[in-house]
């Protein structure tokens, strides 16, 4: 009931409801003295003409206090939404960029230089990359997967690949594994066959999957069959991001990498497979375009595998990446990932296509 109604004129009998006994019957006289024979009735501010808040009010106006008034709450206005957004790459492109040019420099120079240059130089990512590993085992899940023998190990599995093939890699990784089940009995028995399994996994991971790189060198035309398998893995590894950050919208993985989408599995594919046949007419000796087509569809493939498996561990670890030693791209292990599970089926393919 608003103001108005409640202010309207009085019934002809002079009060609201039915006459009473004793009361002054209507006419002038009465009329004269409205104050004195007519009930004031309460005042109630201004309320909202719904029934609720209305109620609210006219409680709030009992005598016994000064009158409150509820407020009634107002609904929030639209906000407009925000513009949308550009994609944004997750790192600084500009770094990321300039250190890959300058590690591909360094790559490329002692490949076609000097053979045992680049062993040195797989030598020292390898470690690098286990130092990283087992410190963020140790950092996170509290695993001591012992460094010491998985870094003189992978070393040896390297220089022994290169200069043994494949007997002296497997000699050598055989010799590491024992070596970690010795040096981790120097310590309390407490967390031994965790620490030592994760060292025999780090051994295999990082030092062993390298050592096919060396093999791969070992090859009358080795330094071109290693550039082939770093520029078909990079060519995976771009056509992935470019076309997966353009047009990806179902994702391959969302609980491994969420980044990682269909359309960017095929872009890998497509631009390997392209990749793969020019260098295989143009780069190895005997070889033909179609083995290409194979040998880039298998690095997509590999490298993709690889990228989340690293993922997954990493996931497992709470982490985004294994170290912070390259701007623009994390740790070694982060450049080793899809690198390491690509190297054998290159190795073997190339044997495969065109011999050892």
């Amino acid at each position: 009931m608003n103001d108005s109604s409640w202010g309207a004129a009085p019934p002809a009998t002079g009060h609201w409801g039915p006459p009473e006994q004793g009361a002054a019957p209507a006419g002038p006289a009465y009329d004269e003295h409205p104050a004195q024979q007519t009930r004031p009735m309460p005042i109630v501010p201004d309320g909202p003409a719904n029934g609720g808040d209305q109620d609210d009010d006219r409680e709030a106006a009992r005598p016994g206090g000064p009158p409150h008034r509820h407020k009634t709450p107002q609904e929030p206005m639209a906000t407009p939404p925000p513009p949308p957004q550009k994609k944004r790459a997750g790192r600084d492109l500009r770094a990321a960029i300039g250190v890959g040019v300058g590690l591909g420099a360094v790559v490329v120079a002692s490949l076609f230089v000097v053979k045992a240059v680049f062993i040195g130089v797989i030598t020292v990512a390898v470690v690098v990359g286990l130092w990283e590993l087992t410190s963020r085992l140790n950092e996170k899940k509290g695993i001591k997967a012992p460094l010491v023998p998985l870094a003189v190990g992978g070393a040896a599995m390297i220089v022994a690949g290169y200069l043994r093939g494949p007997e002296g890699a497997w000699i050598a990784m055989a010799l590491t594994a024992l070596a970690v089940l010795v040096w981790r009995m120097t310590q309390p028995p407490e967390g031994y066959l965790r620490d030592v399994t994760a060292g025999i996994f780090a051994a295999f991971y990082v030092p062993f999957l390298a050592t096919f790189v060396a093999l791969m060198l070992t090859a009358p035309d080795g330094s071109r069959r290693v550039l082939l398998f770093l520029v078909l893995t990079v060519v995976s590894d771009t056509g992935a991001y470019a076309v997966g950050w353009r047009f990806g919208t179902h994702k391959l993985a969302p609980r491994i990498s969420p980044g990682k989408t269909w359309e960017g599995l095929f872009g890998a594919v497509v631009f390997a497979m392209t990749a793969g046949a020019l260098c295989m007419q143009f780069i190895i000796d005997d070889g033909i375009w179609w083995q290409g087509l194979l040998l880039g569809l298998a690095v997509a493939a590999t490298a993709t595998l690889g990228d989340l498996g690293e993922s997954m561990i990493k996931r497992d670890l709470g982490i985004k990446d294994m170290g912070t030693l390259l701007p623009g791209h994390g740790g070694i292990m982060d450049r080793l990932d899809s690198l390491l599970p690509t190297a054998p089926v290159v190795w073997l393919l190339l044997v495969i296509f065109v011999g050892s």
